[in-house]
């Protein structure tokens, strides 16, 4: 399969951290937590699969980008169920629309530390 859009969101019912989902420029709650764009061959995520969760933890920042992420854990949010649309029009962006239903679920993981940022290079001329 080719570029597939992958929306995570919180499962209808789930009431957990929604005070967390809301939308900057209305206010309102989102169920969205996450969307993925691939165009890899991996399979689509399958109940079971967990979101990763991304921490900044400034001792470990960098100065020519301090506000990246510098840890990530296996995070809280499991997904439940999948759906996956496929796209019948050539003119789509997508092959593939798949929707994951997440249900909150803690879990206790370590963080790990994410690799450095290698910033742009200097040209050298040959």
């Amino acid at each position: 399969m080719g570029r597939k859009y992958i929306i995570f969101r919180a499962d209808w019912s789930e009431e957990e951290g929604a005070e967390n989902r809301i939308l900057a420029h209305t206010g309102a709650i989102t169920d969205i937590l996450a969307e993925h764009f691939d165009s890899s061959s991996k399979p689509i995520p399958e109940p079971g699969y967990r979101l990763r969760e991304y921490h900044r933890i400034d001792k470990f920042a960098q100065k020519q980008f301090p506000d990246a992420s510098t840890h990530s854990r296996i995070g809280d949010w499991q997904v439940t169920r999948v759906e996956e649309y496929k796209t019948e029009s050539p003119s789509s962006d997508f092959d593939a629309i798949v929707v994951c239903y997440c249900q909150y679920s803690p879990i206790s993981t370590a963080l790990e530390p994410l690799p450095n940022i290698q910033g742009s290079q200097t040209l050298q001329e040959v």
